[in-house]
């Protein structure tokens, strides 16, 4: 999936964020992972969020902690993510347009925490941002390529939690279309053409009689000896 989707999201939604309505009932993988991170960043005073989208977390956590620089590898978000930063009065944030698949803007050593929410796990594959004893936390829905790339990169202390409690519910299937069509790498379910495959997912997540998605995510986190 190439930077044109993200790009796409971006123009289209203002950031990368969701247009459908829906209730999320039962315990959220992403409220514990906000919850976990809120407790964690005031012991650190350098951190960076990788693949930050538009920004707005990032600059939620900020009142957090000392210096939060987020990246993003879609120039579009990253241009939403200062406009949202100029427009405010926070100063310890910093947005940069980057990619973990080239070398990385920053220094060896720059950060003591790196969080990943709904970012790159390839972040992984970049140690040396992290000073020795530093921790890496993230959220993700792909636990096997988070398990090999900590243990390729040499991070110790793993540790991998799976929630699969939450359901996302639907008021309606047009609801239901905008929330697929705002998942990484879909296309636009809520067009004619789609009709058929926006059918067969339809009947793919009947839950109790409801339209509903179960959420299935790992929270991880390590150290970097």
């Amino acid at each position: 999936m190439g930077m044109d989707w993200y790009d796409m999201i971006a123009r289209r939604n203002g950031g990368y964020r969701g247009r459908a309505r829906c209730t999320i009932v039962g315990r959220s993988a992403e409220d514990v992972f906000e919850q976990r991170l809120v407790e964690m960043l005031p012991r650190f005073q350098s951190v960076l969020d990788a693949g930050c989208g538009h920004g707005e977390f990032t600059m939620k956590m900020s009142r957090h902690t000392g210096k939060i620089i987020g990246f993003d590898n879609s120039a579009e978000m990253i241009r939403i993510s200062k406009s949202l930063l100029e427009s405010s009065e926070i100063r310890n944030v910093e947005f940069v347009h980057a990619t973990t698949k080239t070398a990385m803007p920053f220094q060896d050593g720059q950060f003591d925490l790196i969080y990943d929410r709904r970012g790159p796990t390839s972040i992984l594959d970049h140690p040396r941002l992290l000073i020795s004893g530093g921790t890496v936390i993230g959220i993700h829905t792909d636990v096997t390529a988070v398990r090999r790339r900590l243990s390729e990169n040499g991070y110790i202390d793993i540790e991998i939690e799976e929630y699969n409690e939450a359901i996302t519910y639907f008021p309606d299937t047009h609801e239901f279309a905008l929330y697929l069509s705002d998942t990484p790498g879909n296309p636009d379910f809520t067009l004619p053409e789609r009709k058929g495959e926006l059918e067969a997912k339809i009947r793919e997540h009947q839950i109790d009689g409801q339209l509903g998605i179960q959420e299935h995510k790992y929270i991880w986190r390590a150290m970097k000896p």
